[in-house]
């Protein structure tokens, strides 16, 4: 995959005329960027080319890279207007965090890797999945060092698994803890790494968060059976005959799987100038629904269950805290 380059896509000048011409239209519509709708920002050639974009991600190779966006001409506001368009366009943004946030912002804020999420710091991120169908990100400034992406394909990595040590796999369709960073009130949550969606394979993974999870006392919450099946599945994930590592530049536009594909990023160093620190767009997005009723079924009640789960992990803790066990 690294020696090939059909999976970039450069915007042609066509295209950068219409993001131009939609940007004016959303101007005129006088809304704020959250209130802007499709009709708000009309893409009526893109249209075609983002059916084809969503389509490699969601049943093709997983993912997209798209080049040529015009952020170093562009405001930053009219860059966060046009991709938060886009992914109104590509499916349905959804929220980052508890505070519902729909367009995120990748940028060291200077907090500690031990207190939040590490992409709010220019900490190294090891392989994970983001909670929804797709991640985007838009890229507005590069690192002066580092901040490369890294991805591989989690179903390259979980038949390498299987081959190596299949014993090792049923471990994987259990729930391991999930450090939340105290984020929705709870310490963390049950997340099984990967499960059937009918006949195809679906993960979210996220080794880092897995091994941060603590219990309320500091206990380690993972066996060293976990850990030596995490490490195993870290060391295939970072063979370099599987990863593609990405740099991406101001105006690219990186599309994944979150099902499909593992991503990372190295840790970094940033400009001094607070202008040229490392900044990227960041979009959740839900794809539009083209599964069998039965599997929309087993999604919402998988959701459901997540909520419920969540609201019991939530409540368990409360009561953990007051009896101080």
């Amino acid at each position: 995959m690294a020696r090939r380059d059909d999976w970039r896509e450069r915007l042609t000048e066509a295209d950068v005329a219409e993001l131009d011409a939609a940007l004016a239209t959303s101007r005129r519509s006088g809304k704020a960027t959250r209130e802007l709708s499709r009709e708000d920002f009309p893409l009526p050639t893109l249209t075609h080319k983002i059916d084809r974009w969503r389509g490699e991600v969601a049943t093709g190779r997983g993912f997209q890279v798209l080049s040529g966006v015009p952020v170093t001409r562009w405001s930053q506001h009219d860059a966060e207007t046009f991709f938060w368009c886009f992914g109104l366009h590509f499916g349905t943004p959804g929220a980052q965090n508890p505070q519902g946030d729909l367009l995120g912002h990748v940028i060291d804020t200077g907090e500690s890797p031990e207190l939040v999420r590490h992409y709010r710091t220019r900490v190294n991120i090891n392989f994970h999945c983001d909670a929804a169908d797709v991640v985007g990100l838009l890229c507005l400034q590069k690192a002066k060092r580092g901040g490369q992406s890294r991805i591989v394909s989690s179903v390259s990595v979980y038949n390498e698994l299987v081959r190596r040590r299949p014993n090792a796999v049923d471990r994987l369709y259990q729930p391991f803890m999930m450090d939340t960073k105290g984020e929705g009130g709870v310490q963390y949550l049950p997340v099984r790494p990967c499960r059937y969606d009918g006949d195809h394979l679906r993960t979210f993974y996220h080794t880092d968060y897995f091994r941060s999870a603590v219990g309320f006392r500091g206990q380690p919450l993972l066996s060293l059976e976990d850990r030596i099946i995490l490490d195993l599945y870290n060391e295939i994930a970072g063979s370099s005959d599987l990863y593609l590592d990405m740099d991406l530049q101001p105006g690219d536009i990186q599309l994944l799987s979150n099902h499909t594909i593992l991503h990372a990023r190295t840790d970094y160093e940033d400009f001094p100038e607070p202008e040229r620190k490392r900044h990227l767009l960041r979009l959740w997005i839900s794809l539009p629904a083209r599964t069998p009723l039965a599997t929309r079924l087993r999604t919402h009640r998988s959701r459901l269950g997540v909520a419920a789960t969540a609201a019991g992990f939530k409540l368990g803790h409360a009561i953990r805290r007051a009896t101080g066990g």
